[in-house]
C-alpha cells in the first residue's frame, strides 16, 4: 500500500491507497520540520496518524511525504522518522511542499507553481524538477498573500489604520480583545497558525470594501514580489486554502499583475 502526505503548516493530508484501489484520507495537524523538533513529530504520528491507519489489511511499503518546511537538511530527519514508524516501507521520499504542488498542478509540463495557504511559496518547474525559487522567507519577512499575512495585515489596519471604527464587531464576533492577541502573536507559539485563522472571518466581511481591497493589495505584493521575478510567461496555477477561498480577489489581482492564472486547486492531492 503506499501513503501520500501533503502538508502544510497547519494540516497534513494523508492518502492512503489500498490494495483494492481504495483511496482512504486522514488528517493531523501540520508536520513542519523546520519548526518541530524530533519529539513533537514523533507525538503527531503516534497519536493522531496511527490511530487512524490501525487496523491495516496489508502493510505500508510506498511512503511520499511533501511538507512545508521540508529543506534538504531537514527532509532527512524526516524520513528517519517515518522509517522508525513504518518499518515496513521500503520506498520514502521526502519532499518540499512546493514539488507536490507543482506535480499536482502541472504534471510532467513546465509552469510556474504557487502555493496560498498558512505560508506562501512559489517556484519555476520544469516539468520534473524545481529550476528556480524565490524565498518565501517567511510570515514576518515575506509570505505575501499567506493567510497568516493576509491576518496580520488586517490587525494593523484593524487597530492601527482607519477602520478603527470595526473593532467592536470584530471583538464581538470573534471573542479576542487587543490583549489576547498580542498574546497569541508574542507569547504563544505558532503565532502563524493564529494569524492565519482569523481568514475566515476576514472572508465572512469581504462585503466591506476596504476588506476586499486589502485582500488583493495582499495578493498584488505577492506577485509583485514573487511571480514577476521568474520572468517567464508559462501557466501560473495555484493550490492551498487560501487561493482557493479567495479565488475571485486572487484573480483580480492577478488581472491588475497583468497574469493569468490557469488552475487553482485547494489540496495537491
Amino acid at each position: 500500500m503506499k501513503l501520500t502526505a501533503d502538508s502544510g503548516s497547519t494540516k497534513t493530508t494523508w492518502l492512503l491507497n489500498t490494495s483494492g484501489a481504495e483511496k482512504l484520507y486522514f488528517y493531523t495537524q501540520g508536520i513542519n520540520p523546520f519548526h518541530m523538533d524530533i519529539e513533537t513529530m514523533e507525538s503527531i504520528l503516534e497519536k493522531e496518524l496511527l490511530p487512524q491507519l490501525q487496523p491495516l489489511e496489508s502493510p505500508i511499503d510506498n511512503i511520499e511525504f511533501y511538507g512545508a518546511g521540508c529543506t534538504v537538511e531537514k527532509s532527512v530527519i524526516l524520513k528517519n522518522i517515518l522509517q522508525k514508524f513504518f518499518p515496513s516501507a521500503k520506498y520514502v521520499i521526502v519532499g518540499s511542499d512546493m514539488l507536490g504542488a507543482a506535480k499536482a498542478l502541472f504534471n510532467n509540463e513546465p509552469g510556474i507553481a504557487c502555493i496560498l495557504g498558512t505560508g506562501s511559496n512559489s517556484c519555476l518547474y520544469d516539468g520534473e524538477k524545481i529550476v528556480e525559487n524565490i524565498s518565501p522567507m517567511g510570515y514576518i519577512l515575506g509570505d505575501e498573500g499567506s493567510g497568516a499575512v493576509i491576518g496580520k495585515t488586517f490587525l494593523n489596519c484593524l487597530y492601527k489604520g482607519a477602520h478603527r471604527d470595526f473593532i467592536t464587531a470584530f471583538e464581538s464576533e470573534t471573542g479576542l480583545t487587543l490583549p489576547d492577541i498580542i498574546n497569541k502573536v508574542y507569547r504563544c507559539p505558532l503565532p502563524n497558525r493564529f494569524l492565519a485563522s482569523l481568514c475566515p472571518f476576514i472572508h465572512s466581511h469581504l462585503s466591506e470594501q476596504w476588506i476586499e481591497e486589502m485582500v488583493i493589495e495582499c495578493f498584488r505584493k505577492f506577485f509583485e514580489n514573487n511571480i514577476k521575478h521568474y520572468n517567464s510567461n508559462l501557466n501560473i496555477g495555484f493550490v492551498g486554502s487560501v487561493a482557493f477561498h479567495f479565488e475571485e480577489q486572487l484573480r483580480k489581482a492577478a488581472e491588475k499583475e497583468s497574469s493569468l492564472i490557469t488552475k487553482i486547486m485547494k489540496e495537491p492531492l
